[in-house]
């Protein structure tokens, strides 16, 4: 049985690849989530609620999708959380995004407070909403080579699974993979207000930078919102806020100078700080546009 808890933008489609992989093969799928009616389409499906986390220690593997690492403790912990309900051998691999020392330290604790039956591995994830739904999703790996294998047929139906080092090595590699996003990021928005104040065609400029180096997956999926100004929110912009901070910590343990990734925090956490946190990624788009509004005398 697999389990997964969060159904978030993300979390959704990833029980929904659950579901058409492993209902038909007669394996069951239980979901969690604050509120039973983010389920109701899961379930009509053929997912099993789980009234509480601690209903999931009945799953082999157990996803767990939520914002960042005290939701996990939340899910972990507590009365109803997963913890108490174990009586036999759980995964639990954790997708979220979260800060690669405090993982470590959360698995140690976990194989000891429960008496080595249940193991915690990373696998954040990357590709977005679209790579969730159609089962394409980057998924970054951390764990034992044991505890890897025991995931991997659960990991393979989210998308493609690389195992990258013991147990923290996921999170590094998705803190890697933010910086280069956020980076891109403000570069497509600065390259997009540059054009388009210039008189430039956006959705031509577009067109032609897909097609030589600057091109990405990155520009394919964010060109129409910044083309339509749509800030309409699949991830939001304020999660890169600590994802960078993870990145530098990162760096700063191994002393690593990373001189753009200060700036991009910068930027981030001004975003935040007035008010666009909520938006999409996107977002830092208008974000740089008001800086022009702001130097203007």
């Amino acid at each position: 049985m697999v389990g997964i808890v969060g159904l978030g933008n993300m979390g959704t489609p990833m029980a929904q690849r659950l579901i058409d992989t492993f209902v038909p093969r007669g394996i069951g799928v239980l979901v969690n989530a604050r509120s039973r009616d983010r389920a109701t389409s899961l379930l009509e499906k053929g997912a099993t609620w789980a009234e509480h986390p601690r209903d999931l220690a009945r799953a082999d593997v157990v996803i767990v999708m939520v914002p960042d690492l005290p939701q996990v403790e939340e899910v972990l912990d507590g009365a109803d959380g997963l913890l108490p309900g174990v009586t036999e051998k759980c995964l639990v691999v954790v997708c979220s995004s979260v800060s690669p020392d405090g993982l470590r330290t959360l698995a140690t604790r976990v194989a000891a407070q429960s008496r080595d039956r249940v193991h915690v591995i990373d696998a954040p994830v990357s590709g977005g909403v679209s790579g969730a739904e159609s089962g394409t999703l980057s998924l970054m790996v951390g764990g034992s080579d044991s505890d890897v294998a025991t995931a991997w047929s659960t990991l393979s139906a989210l998308g493609r699974p690389v195992h990258l080092g013991a147990v923290g090595s996921g999170e590094v590699a998705k803190a890697c993979n933010q910086l280069i996003v956020a980076s891109t990021m403000v570069a497509l928005s600065e390259a997009a207000l540059i054009a388009e104040h210039n008189g430039l065609d956006l959705s031509k400029l577009f067109d032609t930078l897909g097609g030589g180096y600057a091109g990405s997956q990155l520009l394919e999926t964010k060109k129409a919102n910044l083309i339509d100004r749509d800030y309409t929110p699949t991830g939001v912009a304020q999660f890169m806020v600590k994802d960078l901070r993870f990145a530098e910590q990162a760096a700063v343990q191994t002393g690593t100078v990373a001189p753009q990734l200060r700036l991009l925090r910068t930027i981030f956490e001004d975003l935040v700080d007035k008010g666009l946190g909520h938006e999409d990624l996107a977002v830092v788009h208008a974000y740089i546009d008001g800086l022009r509004d702001e130097s203007l005398p």
